[in-house]
């Protein structure tokens, strides 16, 4: 590869940076994030409201995973109406997500337009949301053996008339996205992943589906409503970014789909169902299929209050790669687009940031390093910034 093959890989890396910070250490030991947040929140009552914050739009999806996870070890089944209701608002999750992204994604092609009216059309979504969970982003609406609130024959009918003009915006978008030959400029044939390329690395979600890939956990091994309510795969071929944007926005569709079905064949059960105190010894996996993609979750439980292993996976963390395949031989000003095409979520990766601090700039070398050549220490986030403002104070690496 030539020197700018080169710094294009470094200008998609430069986003895959980290968050936990190791101190002069030659071998600095590395902390997840994600998997730091599961495990200090597995243990809690708020544990579903604290994995929501794994990501911003994506609120549901870990929250669930997270719940189904738990259920499973204790044997315990949520009641079907709770059921359904999760599969409600993770599909007004999925439509927000989307129409999200759609803004993003138009902005980064220069169709600022697209960008301001797909975002426009994001509040009656984050509204339909609000009346439901009392929320507009993160909306707690999972618990262990359950769920929070109920849906009314009133919020019913918001959701009726909201997917009614959803739907109807959707088409628009999806005439625009498909039509609109500037537009298509920056599009087609643009980040082209063919079918043998998703599966060998391991693409998940509309980046894999856009290139003929069948996987969607809620088809592939359905899980909770999915069950009694199911949806259909929508797939491309092509495997451009016009692909990527096909098939987000047909999803819109199998969305208010299947919300209405579920609306108007809402069991009728108790929302919650009894949670033994503590979780037994043992281990198991959770697989939901979030906006992005599949969320997995591994916990291995030594059956105390505390986890003795938990990992998160998520979708981000397997769609990089098809980013950096991508934009070898492209344009610099493909990169922000092919980026935006697979929906990345920046807080999901695991992120470090590694500070060596010797302290011989000052000639004298910091008392918690002294007669430690391997001392490792982890700041807080307030030490973090602390270190940012006189990183700069200084000038830079005076």
């Amino acid at each position: 590869m030539n020197v700018f093959q080169w710094a294009l890989i470094a200008l998609v890396l430069c986003f895959f940076v980290t968050t936990v910070v190791a101190i002069g250490a030659p071998t600095p030991r590395v902390r997840n994030v994600g998997a730091g947040v599961a495990a200090m929140a597995l243990g809690a009552a708020g544990a579903a409201t604290g994995l929501a914050a794994l990501a911003g739009d994506t609120t549901v999806g870990h929250a669930l995973a997270h719940c189904e996870l738990v259920e499973a070890l204790n044997g315990v089944e949520a009641p079907l109406r709770a059921q359904a209701i999760r599969e409600i608002v993770a599909g007004l999750e999925r439509i927000h997500s989307h129409l999200l992204w759609l803004g993003v994604a138009a902005h980064e092609a220069g169709f600022d337009t697209l960008f301001m009216y797909s975002w426009r059309d994001r509040e009656t979504v984050m509204d339909l949301l609000e009346q439901i969970t009392g929320n507009r982003v993160n909306y707690s609406i999972c618990l262990l053996g359950g769920v929070k609130q109920d849906v009314n024959y009133a919020q019913a009918d918001a959701l009726r008339a909201g997917l009614d003009y959803l739907e109807q915006r959707s088409r628009h978008y999806y005439e625009v996205v498909t039509t609109d030959s500037m537009f298509l400029q920056r599009t087609r044939d643009i980040g082209t992943m063919s079918l043998a390329q998703a599966e060998y690395l391991g693409a998940l979600g509309p980046t894999a589906r856009a290139s003929g890939v069948v996987r969607d956990v809620r088809v592939e091994a359905p899980y909770g409503a999915y069950r009694r309510f199911p949806v259909s795969v929508v797939m491309d071929t092509a495997g451009d970014l016009e692909a990527r944007f096909k098939v987000r926005l047909k999803e819109l569709f199998v969305s208010c789909s299947a919300i209405r079905t579920i609306l108007d064949n809402l069991p009728d059960t108790e929302l919650t169902t009894r949670m033994p105190r503590r979780v037994p010894a043992g281990e198991t996996v959770s697989r939901v299929e979030a906006p992005r993609g599949e969320a997995f979750y591994f916990v291995k439980s030594n059956g105390t209050d505390m986890p003795e292993r938990v990992k998160v996976r998520t979708p981000s963390l397997c769609n990089w790669t098809s980013v950096l395949n991508q934009a070898i031989g492209r344009q610099l000003a493909d990169v922000p687009l092919l980026i935006a095409g697979m929906d990345p979520c920046f807080s999901c990766n695991d992120r470090m940031v590694v500070v060596r601090d010797n302290s011989m700039h000052h000639g004298v070398r910091s008392a918690s390093s002294k007669g430690d050549a391997h001392h490792t220490e982890i700041w807080t986030w307030e030490k973090l910034r602390q270190y940012g403002i006189d990183f700069y104070r200084r000038g830079g690496n005076k």
